[in-house]
């Protein structure tokens, strides 16, 4: 069986945006059908602050697989045991928070690449070749060039670090975690301050130089997301299931109660 294509990571090599659903409070396998429809690249799925088991987590990797939606997981910062167990179990992707140095960065890229890029560990047949591989050998190369590293930046320190953390091998892109970054700056929530502003240039700069790619998150600002996507950022976090559920479900009911019911003597 030939390897399923990471969409998420082939778009972003031919210049074009991938976009992602953040999966924090659903559950069902259903999850990434649903972001299929809706017109997502990418799933996002949140085992830093959503309360998911790796049970649970892989089997929406393994659900999404099928869909063209490429399954892409964010573990807890130094959980290489969970961000390798979901790599085996159907992940395409891994995205590590918290990286501020390139000895991190290289930690990861090390834990989740087959040798000779890492000291990945092969765990069987994959799920990404539908279970039924070739060579390890070749098996192995290919999951290197199809899997989707992400390294999250969200200090100052990530930021003066970009240039030696995006030259990094191993590692395709650097995502600016938008809200913990301008918080650690100082203008918690303002993603569009100045100091946020000149993070995404420097960043954007140090990805440019080393040819990765520049990602960005928490930025759910229409205007604000335009500004960064035009300025380089090309792997978007385009929002998470409690803000479409609450955002769309809170203009459904505002619609329907400013409706006017029937007067009284036309009810039946």
């Amino acid at each position: 069986m030939s390897i399923i294509a990471n969409r998420a990571l082939r778009r972003i090599r031919a210049g074009e945006l991938a976009i992602g659903f953040g999966i924090h409070h659903l559950r069902s396998v259903a999850a990434p059908q649903l972001a299929a429809a809706a017109g997502f690249d990418w799933i996002f799925i949140d085992t830093e602050h959503g309360a998911f088991s790796v049970q649970e987590a892989t089997q929406l990797c393994l659900a999404a697989l099928p869909t063209g939606v490429t399954p892409i997981v964010r573990v807890c910062a130094d959980a290489i045991d969970e961000g390798t167990r979901a790599l085996d179990n159907g992940a395409m992707g891994i995205v590590v928070p918290h990286v501020n140095t390139a000895k991190q960065a290289r930690r990861m890229a090390e834990a989740f690449r087959y040798p000779p890029l890492g000291h990945r560990s092969w765990g069987g047949p994959p799920a990404i070749y539908g279970f039924c591989p070739p060579s390890v050998a070749e098996a192995q190369a290919a999951i290197n060039d199809e899997i989707l590293l992400c390294a999250m930046i969200e200090t100052p320190e990530a930021v003066a670090n970009a240039r030696d953390i995006a030259a990094t091998a191993g590692i395709d892109a650097l995502l600016i975690g938008t809200s913990d970054l301008s918080t650690e700056m100082g203008v918690p929530g303002q993603i569009g301050h100045e100091k946020v502003q000149q993070a995404y240039a420097d960043v954007l700069a140090a990805c440019r130089k080393e040819n990765k790619i520049l990602g960005m998150g928490g930025v759910y600002d229409e205007q604000w997301a335009a500004h960064y996507i035009r300025l380089g950022a090309r792997f978007i976090l385009g929002g998470g299931d409690h803000g479409f559920i609450v955002g769309a479900g809170t203009a459904r009911s505002a619609f329907l109660r400013g409706l006017s019911p029937a007067p009284a003597d036309q009810r039946k």
